[in-house]
């Protein structure tokens, strides 16, 4: 979000991303594929881009 120029504002009061998600984003929470395309498609990215898969958990 941060490169991209996007802030949490944005996020959800003009893209229409819950609070609720974005706090669980911020904790590593899980997160449904719809909201990881969703924010594929709001920041112009790939899903690579926004996860990584930790293989120590």
């Amino acid at each position: 979000m941060k490169r991209k120029g996007i802030t949490e504002y944005n996020m959800i009061f003009k893209q229409g991303i819950s609070a609720n998600t974005i706090h669980r984003l911020k904790k590593g929470l899980p997160c449904s594929t719809e909201t990881l395309d969703t924010l594929c498609f709001i920041l112009d990215c790939e899903v690579e881009d926004i996860i990584k898969h930790d293989k120590t958990k």
